[in-house]
């Protein structure tokens, strides 16, 4: 008698904000084409139209959505319309790739602990806008990128990975940020994808793979 065939194994449902090009989008869409990477972009969500990262959605046949910070009230209105917006689409994880927003309380108290996002320094040294610009000025010889929980804070939540890259001596801030977005991706998929297959718990600062025992 042939046996029964295997069920498919579930997959973590990731919701991508995007401002830009994104590239780290394009990576996770690629990896998640591999059903053994354990995780499916259902949704790619912007804050402004006419970008190459919805583009990327749109060739890859991915929902997407914009919700504009200009089309509220102020800020607290966007904040619910971005959260009611992702949790539409009832995703496991969410990945700030390039989103160049603060994630409010609304966003926080729906997706707080499962919202991930990327800065180009080794946290928590750098933080803000200009990371890379930062780090060379200040002389370092080892700088990379971190993989972090959103909280309230700029740069500031729990740490998941990091990766180092090596300042070159004739390294400008362009030559610079170009080798650290290249870690930056790699780790952003990898990290990802373990934490979608094995699952994970956040206690305080710290970050278990795995269910908890």
């Amino acid at each position: 008698m042939p046996s029964a065939p295997s069920p498919t194994p579930t997959r973590a449902r990731l919701v991508v904000l995007v401002s830009g090009s994104g590239t780290n989008l394009q990576a996770l869409i690629d990896a998640t084409a591999d059903p053994a990477y354990g995780a499916e972009v259902v949704a790619v969500g912007a804050d402004r139209d006419g970008i190459e990262g919805l583009a990327r959605a749109e060739r890859a046949a991915i929902p997407t959505f914009v919700e504009k910070l200009a089309d509220h009230p102020d800020r607290e209105a966007w904040d619910a319309a971005l959260t009611a917006q992702v949790a539409a689409h009832e995703p496991d994880l969410v990945v700030l790739a390039g989103f160049m927003k603060l994630a409010g309380p609304h966003f926080l108290g729906r997706f707080g602990g499962r919202t991930l996002n990327t800065h180009p320094a080794l946290s928590p040294s750098f933080p803000g806008m200009h990371g890379p610009r930062d780090a060379l000025e200040y002389g370092v010889k080892i700088t990379g990128a971190t993989l972090f929980v959103v909280d309230a804070g700029v740069d500031t939540g729990p740490i998941v990975a990091q990766v180092a890259v090596q300042v070159l001596p004739d390294d400008d801030v362009a030559s610079l940020h170009e080798r650290i977005k290249t870690s930056e991706r790699r780790m952003l998929v990898d990290s990802v994808g373990e934490l979608a297959r094995r699952g994970f718990t956040l206690t305080d600062r710290t970050l278990t793979l795995g269910d908890p025992a």
